[in-house]
């Protein structure tokens, strides 16, 4: 069998930091894949002389080919261009613009994920998230419960870290769940949401939560506004929590952005649910009982995906 195998595409921030959290638990070998010369290479190397001081035991390579990539198991996509500001015209693209340009990326990159491991799974993290999913479904061909998205683990984090904060307990005895779009159209389920089994309005004002829903909201733009970049070290940690439950099979329970097929009322669209992976990858989708204020909110997501979704082409 040997050690599996986890290529990243895309060594950027997010890139990186999910092969540092793979390695600093020992999940698998690690490829990672960058256009730019040098990058991959260089921050792979690095990370490896790590491994004698920090005590793992793995091959940790950069490359700016997929050959190396050949029999992973779990695919990270990272690849992607962010949102910024052209220096010339001082302008943001519009958001055709960018999913246009990342349609491209994105194809370009699945091709070869496909070409060199067609029995992975594939973790997209390249925005605009749902979208992009579209795309590593489509040009893989590989069957639905093999492409994944992930947002939900990350908007979670944010959530939890939050609730955490405001009541002074520790982040493991917070539990809860957010659902939908990345960002702007999240769903949050503070109905569903308890501090060691405790309902969470039992312990925090409704003013205090709604806050919190929102923070969680914006939690993407609110680092970038402190640090002038997109956030990698929650991102990369979502990431890595979704390809440890494939790699060891743990049936962990986790909202991502799955291709759905029915399931609440929605065909042939990625929307953030929660979803048990396994090394099937998708093993199944739970669906909830949602009340309509939720379903409303749900519905508005799956527009706003579709009108994206729209964009591709497809």
């Amino acid at each position: 069998m040997g050690r599996k195998k986890v290529t990243i595409v895309g060594a950027g921030n997010v890139g990186a930091t999910s092969a540092h959290w793979i390695a600093s638990k020992e999940l698998a070998d690690v490829v990672l894949v960058d256009v730019v010369e040098g990058l991959a290479a260089g921050k792979a190397l690095d990370l490896a002389q790590s491994g004698p001081v920090m005590d793992f035991d793995l091959k940790i390579v950069g490359t700016t080919g997929y050959e190396a990539t050949a029999d992973s198991d779990v695919v990270v996509i990272t690849a992607g261009v962010p949102r910024k500001k052209d220096p010339v015209t001082g302008k943001f693209p519009s958001r055709d613009e960018l999913v246009k340009t990342n349609q491209n990326i994105v194809g370009e990159v699945t091709r070869q994920v496909a070409k060199y491991s067609p029995h992975s799974i594939i973790i997209v993290v390249s925005n605009p998230l749902d979208a992009m999913c579209h795309v590593a479904l489509h040009e893989s061909g590989f069957p639905s419960q093999r492409v994944i998205g992930q947002a939900g683990a990350l908007d979670t984090a944010r959530y939890k870290t939050f609730i955490a904060m405001e009541l002074g307990v520790s982040v493991r005895d917070v539990h809860g769940i957010v659902l939908g779009g990345h960002g702007d159209t999240m769903v949050p389920l503070p109905r569903h949401t308890s501090i060691a089994g405790i309902p969470v309005r039992e312990l925090m004002a409704e003013d205090k939560l709604q806050a919190i829903i929102e923070r969680t909201r914006n939690g993407g733009g609110e680092i970038v506004g402190l640090l002038g970049v997109s956030a990698w070290y929650a991102p990369a940690a979502g990431t890595v929590e979704m390809v440890e439950a494939i790699l060891k099979d743990q049936k962990r329970v986790i909202p991502s952005a799955v291709y759905l097929k029915g399931e609440y009322g929605y065909n042939d669209l990625f929307i953030g649910v929660p979803a048990v992976l396994g090394a099937g990858g998708v093993e199944r989708v739970i669906v909830m009982d949602l009340n309509a204020e939720e379903k409303a909110m749900l519905d508005h997501s799956a527009e706003a995906v579709r009108s994206v979704v729209s964009i591709l082409g497809y």
